[in-house]
């Protein structure tokens, strides 16, 4: 049998990141499974703008005394005083569509009433809660996967992306057959349920059964479209059977990397619940990670350690030394009400908190020498996220939609100035969909892709671009803006609030040299905008491929080409449809990411994307996350990747994260 490969590549890279902002995305189908590769000589990066709930910011607090261990409840905080509202993401998540479920009874959180943690004991975290009080069932409407579940539900595996390393968890193998048509998983015998029931097959095969038939599950439609049945012959074995080849299913849908995977969910649970998605869950939820939550309000949401994680006795991991995990709302959309939080950061309040901009970073890293970078304090201070930017454009609509145009308005963006006005130089503009990860920077090195690249890959070129429009028709106006039929080219970028407020300006400067009716509109209809295909272009990312270019080509086929007047789903923005790159995903899709006519088809489906300007690639996206050293050390960064998972607390991987810190055992 083929065995998805439990390797480890040691990648000496990495610079970017953000994470996937707000609402559930239905998933691309699965992409391949991982293969080892050799990491580039060069750092990479990788996205996302983080699913922070817009709310008004808690007023800062004065810091802890320190000269002594304090009783750990939360850092204190003003409640928002708004409602939550989550931001559109780029991720898929676990979490269902439809009405939000109805929370179980939780008590307002007394602290009083929690037994005593001292603050080097502690780990609190910076983030923004919008998920209603009382819900822990990840498939529960209005569910959230980055606000504590991923500290309370584990998959069969994770994966390191930063090493090329797939991470066996609940699952000790998952093994492929010859055509990539059953997988055999085998589960560990000491995983188990907080409750103390072990965690079997018949879990695993519940967690199927929902994802397959009901059609409110993010993940349905992966498995509508590729599981067959299954068999358990035995309480550590689930036999999967696909209706065709699915070389990719064990990475997309079984493994968690940055925000995407399935959690395994306790079949005993769920006994009695005639609509999973309405089961809002409780406090009481048996789950199968390391930590419990205690107390949970408007201000904070508080998990403790239970010593008795299955995780210890199957050894895949020491009892993590960090007693408590605090999550303090501090409100806002990243990038919002920084300056509190950083203060707070800074302070020691705060020992770790949500990406944020090169400016902030600067501040924290500067204002005191225990909070640290990815990247050691060097630009730029983040690592590459999933979520590289383009600008995407609805190409169903004049004049965009003619392909001359949308490269004339592309050959005006300059990367080396963006590299040297907004990264000091790093490279992180880039001419890729994907993050240039280390098999994905293998894919870009590629003869093929060279060759294509040297043919069609963007560039700046005012020059061409000026050739293009003149051959598209256009002229000039008296405001040195392109012109036809009395109408100029409506560039005005749709973009996520303040995420964005470093490089739209650059963009809107660039695009207006090339004689582009450019501004930035940051207001909050500016994600329906670009979900409802309006005109002008959108900054956005591509949540999808991270190991081959698959999942990221995906979005570009057409059965993700929503017609005008609806809908983009998946974040599929271009509405872009032609039946010569349909032919070739069609090819890729049940082979294996190393075959080699995969390779071959997946080079000529990113020169088409070239050729015809589906979008316009502009950034990698980077994570740029503070981590305060003075009570916590071990945070994963470019010279102690760890297990090479990304390093956002709030991405699934954020377990890893929290369980591998040392403590410093300052007062």
């Amino acid at each position: 049998m083929q065995k998805l490969k439990f390797f480890s590549v040691l990648a000496v890279i990495a610079i970017i990141a953000l994470a996937a902002c707000g609402t559930p995305a239905t998933p691309v189908p699965p992409t391949a499974v991982p293969q080892p590769t050799a990491a580039p000589a060069q750092p990479t990066a990788v996205p996302q703008p983080t699913t922070a709930p817009a709310t008004t910011a808690p007023q800062p607090t004065t810091a802890a005394a320190t000269t002594a261990p304090q009783p750990t409840t939360a850092p204190a905080t003003t409640a928002p005083t708004t409602a939550p509202t989550t931001a559109p993401t780029v991720a898929p998540t676990t979490a269902a569509t439809g009405p939000t479920a109805e929370p179980t009874a939780v008590p307002t959180a007394d602290l009083s009433k929690l037994p005593v943690v001292p603050r080097n004991q502690t780990v609190n975290l910076g983030w923004s809660l919008g998920t209603p009080i009382g819900i822990t069932n990840p498939w529960a409407a209005g569910s959230s996967t980055q606000q504590g579940q991923q500290f309370m539900f584990e998959p069969l595996a994770y994966y390191g992306i930063f090493a090329s390393k797939n991470i066996p968890w609940l699952a000790d193998s998952m093994d492929y057959n010859k055509d990539f048509t059953q997988l055999t998983i085998k589960l560990n015998k000491d995983a188990a349920w907080s409750d103390g029931k072990p965690l079997t097959s018949d879990d695993v095969a519940f967690t199927f059964d929902n994802q397959l038939k009901n059609g409110k599950l993010s993940y349905h439609s992966y498995f509508d479209q590729y599981v067959k049945d299954w068999t358990t012959p035995d309480a550590q074995t689930l036999v999967l059977n696909f209706k065709i080849p699915a070389p990719r299913f064990a990475y997309e849908v079984l493994t968690f990397k940055f925000d995407t995977g399935i959690p395994i969910l306790p079949k005993h649970a769920f006994d009695g619940q005639a609509d999973v998605v309405a089961f809002a869950g409780g406090l009481d939820l048996p789950h199968s990670g390391p930590y419990n939550i205690v107390a949970w309000d408007a201000n904070q949401k508080i998990l403790d350690l239970r010593p008795d994680w299955w995780a210890v006795k199957a050894g895949r991991e020491a009892l993590p030394t960090v007693k408590r995990i605090v999550m303090v709302n501090i409100g806002g959309l990243v990038g919002q009400n920084m300056g509190v939080v950083i203060q707070r950061l800074d302070n020691n309040e705060f020992d770790a908190i949500l990406d944020v901009r090169a400016a902030d970073i600067a501040s924290a890293l500067a204002a005191n020498p225990d909070v640290k970078s990815w990247t050691d304090g060097q630009p730029p201070n983040g690592y590459l996220d999933w979520w590289p930017n383009s600008l995407w454009m609805n190409t169903q609509l004049a004049p965009l939609n003619d392909p001359n145009v949308r490269r004339a308005l592309c050959d005006t963006i300059d990367r080396d100035k963006i590299n040297e006005v907004l990264y000091e130089g790093a490279k992180i503009a880039n001419i890729y969909p994907f993050p240039l990860y280390p098999s994905l920077q293998k894919f870009a090195d590629s003869p093929d892709v060279k060759a294509l690249e040297a043919k069609y890959g963007p560039k700046f070129d005012l020059a061409e671009s000026e050739k293009l429009m003149t051959a598209a028709g256009f002229t000039k106006n008296a405001d040195g803006l392109w012109e036809k039929d009395g109408k100029t080219v409506n560039a005005t970028i749709q973009t996520l609030g303040s995420i964005h407020t470093d490089i739209a300006p650059v963009l809107v400067e660039m695009l207006k040299t090339g004689g582009f009716d450019a501004a930035a509109n940051f207001g909050n209809d500016a994600y329906q905008n670009m979900a409802d295909g309006k005109p002008g272009l959108y900054m956005f990312g591509h949540g999808a491929s991270t190991i081959d270019p698959f999942a990221v080509e995906f979005l570009y086929d057409s059965k993700n080409s929503a017609p005008v007047g609806t809908t983009a789903g998946n974040n599929a923005f271009s509405r872009y449809s032609n039946p010569e790159y349909d032919k070739l995903i069609e090819e890729m899709a049940p082979l294996s990411a190393d075959d080699p006519t995969f390779q071959k088809d997946a080079a000529a489906a990113l020169g088409i994307y070239w050729r015809d300007t589906i979008d316009c690639p502009v950034i990698q996206w980077l994570h740029r996350i503070p981590y305060n050293n003075h009570y916590w050390t071990n945070w994963p960064s470019v010279s102690n990747p760890t297990d090479g998972e990304n390093g956002a607390f709030w991405a699934g991987t954020g377990l890893l994260v929290i369980t591998q810190l040392k403590p410093t055992n300052a007062p």
